[in-house]
């Protein structure tokens, strides 16, 4: 073994022109080879085949006639490493060409002398196919290093023993693929096919055998496997929940390889294996986008997205940028966050050649004047304002920053889009604003009654304008609301991964909290799409599905990772889920609707909700007070604010902003 491991580097060491040299030198070998043994075939006897006797010129012809035809057709380009049906194809085309030439040449050289059988030609041409193809093949099996598939009963090479063994769910193409490519990179080695089609079960496939999943436990105790990587991109998230459900209640960790999309667009390889998306779990299949509305606000247009490189806001650049704006401009404070986002769509518009112009703009939203100089001077025609601080404890223990960033940049951002004639605005809100409990839910609730209060005004005067000046309003606000999504920053998802990774416990905060999910694509193309459906004034609540429960999507995660959950009933577990209790301002349920009020749209999935709101002057009002006593860092005057102006404000527990947690502590020792 150690003499072939030696020979197989030498071999792929070679240069590539010495290799070619090797290849014709044996193909001319193996032609011979196939014209000699076509005359032992038909002559039935070694003694009576002599080449030199009169057909010296047809062994001279052979190989002058197949190694060109060889190299056109492209043998000597393919790597056997990689070696496959293509490759058998030309090989396949090529020696039938090279035949036919020769049975020609046959023909117009009669010799009377030396008469050759006209089966010969066709026995000269299986011999070929079956010495070429059947070397290629053998070659591809050593470099790959073993000879045969590493699960036969007779193993002739022991190199992938020591790789532990998965099963691929799913024995397509995909699945065919990722066989390969394991074999290739021998981390991994595969041992069976899981697959629904009863008509190739206990069947081989690339010298595996096909399971059927009622023997999944019959397949662990036949091959030891202890992983099981889903190999179906084609199938629908619902279908991939169901296989999930099934696969739970054995001890497999669970991956999966990247669906179609991923393939295609070359940013993953089918051999790059994840852990399963929690999206299939939920197992909801995502409504294709309706292209009119997808395009109305962006084709041909400019559009400025603030946040642009948050979670959301970056997705929505991406959904964006396909859908042929003429130029995209990318708003964002972070300079790190901007500079990511902007490489990665960069590297896209070069890659599909997009003609569409990208400027990425650093600045705050809470400057109104640079905005309004910004939209102005690029004419921008649609803004999607997705900047603002998400995070539930975050923004409770920073209050003055969530009003100033969520409220008064909204506020901002929205009357420079009106100064400069933007004509559709949309705000990413969220179900959080809904009979909120915490500082984040009600900002963000706020900066929907900004929208709603403007869109009612068709020349009002702004916030903070001391001229007095009535501006005409031609910008039409609407807003989408909907609920957390998968993989967005702070989402617990990465948390229970790595949680789970370290060994636990996995930290869940109440055993009955539940919340809504989608996935961040999903969620961007909902968005684009409402927010060319609105009047002015809309808000719209995208269809989040069922609620899921936290503390059984953890127990989930635990299972599909091949491990069990530590509980009472199972104290020898290996993950335990604890219970930390609810944060500040966190609530056990979300919901994404005020009132009962709700109308359908053309979209299936999208809702109009009609709540109340305030005037705007009424309006201004508030948000003036609000202000002031931000400014006064009067956190109690905030609280009691904030639940006068937004419905259903009910906040629990104690003020837990440290500004105003560090000034009630010092208070006594003065």
């Amino acid at each position: 073994m150690r003499f072939a491991e030696l020979l197989r580097t030498r071999l792929v060491r070679l240069r590539r022109r010495q290799k070619r040299l090797i290849q014709v030198a044996v193909d001319v070998m193996l032609v011979w080879a196939a014209l000699w043994l076509a005359f032992v075939v038909r002559l039935g006897d070694f003694e009576e085949v002599y080449p030199l006797d009169g057909h010296l010129w047809l062994f001279a012809l052979a190989p002058l006639i197949s190694i060109p035809l060889f190299i056109r057709f492209g043998m000597y380009r393919a790597v056997m490493r990689y070696f496959g049906t293509e490759a058998l194809i030309a090989i396949a085309k090529a020696v039938s060409l090279s035949a036919l030439i020769l049975a020609l040449a046959i023909y117009w050289h009669q010799d009377a002398r030396a008469v050759i059988p006209r089966s010969m030609v066709f026995n000269y041409w299986w011999l070929s196919i079956m010495l070429i193809g059947g070397l290629r093949l053998a070659m591809r099996q050593f470099f790959m290093g073993h000879w045969f598939a590493a699960d036969q009963p007779f193993k002739f090479s022991s190199r992938d023993a020591c790789a532990p063994p998965v099963a691929i769910y799913g024995a397509g193409s995909a699945g065919n693929q990722l066989a390969a490519a394991l074999r290739m990179g021998r981390r991994k080695r595969p041992v069976a096919f899981i697959d629904d089609d009863p008509n190739i079960a206990n069947r081989i496939i690339a010298g595996l055998r096909v399971y059927s999943p009622r023997h999944i436990q019959q397949m662990i105790d036949d091959t030891g496997a202890t992983e099981i990587l889903m190999a179906l991109p084609s199938a629908s998230r619902t279908r991939r929940r169901e296989v999930l459900e099934a696969l739970e209640q054995f001890p497999l960790h669970v991956r999966t390889v990247p669906g179609f999309m991923d393939l295609a667009s070359g940013r993953v390889k089918v051999e790059d294996v994840q852990e399963v998306d929690i999206a299939d779990l939920l197992g909801r299949d995502a409504v294709p986008p309706q292209r009119e509305l997808f395009e109305r606000c962006i084709r041909g247009l400019v559009v400025m997205v603030t946040g642009a490189g948050g979670s959301i806001g970056s997705e929505l650049c991406r959904q964006i940028l396909g859908s042929g704006p003429k130029t995209l401009l990318l708003f964002e404070h972070s300079e790190f966050n901007l500079y990511a986002i902007h490489g990665e769509l960069e590297q896209r518009i070069r890659r599909e050649s997009l003609p569409v112009r990208l400027v990425p703009i650093l600045g705050s939203v809470r400057n109104q004047q640079r905005q309004v100089e910004l939209l102005r001077a690029w004419d921008v025609n649609t803004v999607y304002h997705a900047a603002a601080y998400k995070h539930v404890p975050m923004v409770e223990h920073n209050i003055a920053e969530g009003v100033l960033n969520n409220v008064l940049g909204s506020l901002h951002t929205a009357q420079a889009a009106l100064k400069a004639g933007v004509e559709h605005f949309v705000l990413i809100s969220t179900d959080k604003a809904v009979r909120p409990t915490n500082v984040m839910g009600s900002t963000k609730r706020l900066a929907e009654m900004v929208l709603q209060a403007l869109s009612r005004e068709s020349a009002p005067v702004l916030f903070g304008d001391k001229e007095g000046v009535h501006q005409v309003n031609k910008t039409r606000f609407t807003m989408v609301r909907f609920g957390n999504v998968l993989g967005s920053s702070g989402s617990v998802i990465p948390r229970f991964y790595e949680q789970i990774r370290k060994g636990g416990p996995v930290t869940v905060t109440h055993p009955s909290i539940t919340r809504y999910f989608m996935t961040i694509p999903e969620a961007a193309q909902l968005v684009i799409q409402a927010g060319s459906m609105g009047q002015g004034g809309d808000v719209f609540v995208l269809d989040m599905g069922q609620p899921v429960k936290i503390a059984e999507l953890a127990e989930k995660m635990i299972h599909l990772t091949g491990l069990s959950v530590a509980s009472d009933e199972n104290p020898s577990g290996d993950i335990a889920i604890e219970f930390t209790g609810l944060r500040p301002g966190e609530k056990l349920y979300e919901e994404l609707l005020i009132g009962d009020n709700v109308s359908p749209t053309e979209h299936p999935m999208i809702m109009r909700a009609n709540e109340e709101h305030l005037p705007w002057d009424t309006f201004k009002l508030a948000i003036a007070n609000l202000l002031r006593a931000v400014e006064q860092d009067d956190y109690d005057r905030v609280r009691q604010l904030l639940r006068e102006t937004v419905c259903g404000y009910t906040p629990e527990g104690e003020i837990v902003d440290w500004m105003h947690q560090r000034r009630e502590a010092k208070r006594p020792l003065e």
